[in-house]
């Protein structure tokens, strides 16, 4: 059995109306890969800190998401032009 770890740490910061996260996945033997999102709350609506940080994980994770599977989309490509080269 293979079993590997890898690890996503998410950091969130508030400022007034503004909610920020970044995350950062680490993976051994790659480089580290970010996302950053961030809610905004209507100065009307009542404060709500879960809501706002929920939603800026959220954010942060699906652009994390995305360059992890755009690189594994450049991984693919350059595993199959390997095997079509031989």
């Amino acid at each position: 059995m293979n079993d590997k770890h890898w690890t996503v740490e998410i950091d969130l910061s508030e400022q007034g109306d503004l909610t920020t996260a970044h995350a950062m996945l680490a993976a051994p033997g790659s480089a580290p890969m970010h996302g950053y999102g961030e809610a905004h709350r209507n100065p009307v609506d009542p404060p709500a800190a879960r809501i706002g940080d929920e939603i800026a994980v959220a954010r942060a994770l699906t652009a994390l998401t995305d360059k992890l599977h755009g690189a594994a989309s450049t991984d693919v490509e350059h595993n199959v032009g390997q095997m079509s080269a031989r």
